[in-house]
């Protein structure tokens, strides 16, 4: 046979294998993991004593003329049954590395969110057992509250990445949304800075059931905030309570000075009680302009509102006392209690 037919034979060969199903094992998806400083001859031989590669050769023949063997990327893939040999080597050559989610729910407090960044599984945890200060030290702002400082969202990460490469993203998507969203507050607002429309927005969240709702609770506050009445929120009240919550709010808790008590004491607390997402801050710089300075709950998430103590009273009756009429704090007209 002449060299020119044994070179056909070899390039038909080559093109067919490449065309060619992988051989995986018990015809199931199979992960294998590139690490740093791996080679891609490293990387189909291990393949090739799985039997999934059967001809490494021509997977190297194909780097060469290419001049894609060099390109490959770091992580974890996922080859799946009816691929082809060229499906894995585009695999590899465009770096098609498995993507995890984590996602950071709106109205969690920092703990909240720390214990699902840590017990996520695909990061490397470089922040596991560091104070609420060296956590921020971490990731760059050592001398700020952690609290309401990340972004609530789903985050895509490659296994190995860190969770202080997490954190940053959402401390950035945060600080960028609050920058972007600052010029474009309503006029006459009661705030100083963004900050407090961002424990404003905390708050917001947390009390917010129903969504469509979050304009006019951020309008009840300002209102409040404007005639110098007291918040009297229930979960700012549960916030510095800490540990001590345990599911209950009591009359003796709305009595019990912290910082965080806005039963107690006037304005806003020192710092967010919760991450608030992007609707919550926009309702805090944007909020309804109403003459509404009370709300209740309905119990089904929703709330009641109330432009008057008087009216005010009525629904506490009907939604929370179930209609009977008895002593509570707003109906002995103190004017400066929220119920």
């Amino acid at each position: 046979m002449s060299a020119a037919l044994v070179a056909g034979a070899f390039w038909i060969d080559y093109r067919d294998y490449l065309s060619s199903p992988l051989s995986l094992p018990d015809d199931a998806p199979l992960t294998f993991e590139i690490k740093a400083g791996s080679s891609l001859k490293r990387v189909v031989d291990n393949l090739a004593e799985q039997a999934v590669i059967e001809k490494p050769r021509y997977i190297l023949l194909n780097a060469r003329l290419t001049g894609k063997g060099t390109q490959i990327h770091t992580g974890e893939y996922r080859l799946e049954p009816g691929m082809t040999v060229q499906d894995f080597l585009d695999l590899l050559y465009q770096g098609k590395v498995i993507q995890y989610s984590l996602t950071l729910v709106e109205g969690w407090n920092f703990k909240q969110m720390m214990t699902a960044i840590h017990t996520t599984a695909q990061l490397e945890q470089k922040t596991l057992g560091l104070s609420d200060a060296a956590i921020m030290q971490a990731i760059g702002h050592g001398d700020e509250h952690p609290e309401g400082r990340f972004m609530p969202d789903t985050y895509r990460f490659t296994r190995g990445m860190n969770d202080v490469a997490i954190l940053k993203r959402a401390y950035n998507a945060m600080a960028g949304y609050l920058e972007e969203q600052w010029p474009q507050r309503a006029v006459g607002l009661p705030y100083e800075t963004p900050y407090e429309a961002l424990i404003m927005a905390s708050i917001v969240e947390k009390e917010t059931g129903v969504p469509e709702e979050r304009d006019t609770i951020a309008g009840v506050f300002i209102n409040r905030l404007e005639k110098r009445m007291r918040l009297q929120t229930d979960p700012t009240v549960i916030y510095g309570m800490g540990e001590d919550y345990d599911g209950n709010i009591r009359r003796r808790d709305l009595r019990t000075d912290t910082p965080y008590n806005t039963y107690t004491r006037g304005g806003l607390p020192p710092t967010p009680i919760a991450m608030p997402g992007r609707e919550a801050i926009h309702a805090a710089l944007h909020p309804d302009e109403t003459a509404y300075l009370y709300f209740v709950s309905r119990g089904d998430g929703s709330h009641h509102f109330s432009s008057t103590l008087e009216e005010h009273n009525q629904a506490v009756i009907k939604y929370q006392l179930k209609g009977r009429k008895r002593s509570f704090s707003s109906y002995n007209n103190d004017e400066d209690e929220n119920q």
